[in-house]
């Protein structure tokens, strides 16, 4: 095979532009929805672990610190490490994967929706407290929509990590757009290799500007930076 960047450039053109290839259980789309698959359950999961931990300690502040280093040693833990381990424990299946994926989901959000809760002016508690708010109504229509870009920033950084390393997946002999990376080292095909890795490229972008879309959405007005 050719291995020049020009015709590697050539046989990823041809090769995407072959509708054979974008059916089928090995076909593009399945592919790449079994992708978003793992990326939305793990993120998911990983908010509904994360971000009450984070708002929760942002809004006491304490044990913040503490957590935020106990969360983020995660960061040192190699994904591709906790899936073997997870599969040595329970077996084949989509579990060692999803698992990995939120241990991988869990650090920038408690990281940014801490940051984000204590970020909030003292003031500004110090005032909805004066005017007889109780702590539940503070938390959430004044605390959470100021720290809300923080957290959703959380969120997409999340996300992102977790729709690029998805392809992960494919080492345990699951789906997703990992298996053209597997199987095209496996026989020496760079181009079914570059095609993975572009498809993953293009997912990640298409996530970043999701959340980055959501992330507006949920900003309240005057906080938005245009």
């Amino acid at each position: 095979m050719n291995d020049s960047l020009p015709a590697l450039l050539q046989g990823l053109i041809g090769w995407l532009a072959d509708p054979a290839h974008w059916q089928g259980s090995n076909g593009v789309l399945e592919r790449g929805l079994e992708h978003i698959f793992y990326m939305m359950v793990s993120t998911l999961i990983g908010a509904a672990i994360a971000l009450p931990i984070g708002i929760g300690l942002g809004h006491s502040g304490r044990g913040g610190l503490l957590a935020i280093n106990l969360t983020n040693i995660g960061r040192a833990v190699p994904s591709f490490g906790v899936i073997i381990f997870v599969f040595l424990l329970v077996g084949y299946g989509v579990i060692p994967v999803i698992v990995a994926l939120v241990a991988l989901a869990i650090p920038p959000m408690v990281t940014n929706s801490f940051v984000g809760m204590r970020g909030v002016d003292p003031a500004i508690r110090q005032a909805a407290t004066a005017v007889g708010m109780t702590p539940w109504q503070r938390l959430l229509q004044v605390e959470l929509p100021i720290a809300m870009p923080l957290i959703m920033a959380g969120v997409r950084t999340s996300a992102v990590q977790v729709m690029s390393t998805a392809t992960l997946a494919a080492y345990v002999g699951l789906g997703g757009l990992g298996r053209y990376l597997i199987d095209g080292l496996a026989v020496r095909d760079l181009v079914q290799v570059l095609v993975g890795a572009v498809l993953v490229a293009i997912l990640a972008v298409a996530t970043e500007l999701l959340f980055a879309g959501l992330q507006r959405l949920v900003t309240a007005r005057g906080l938005r930076h245009d």
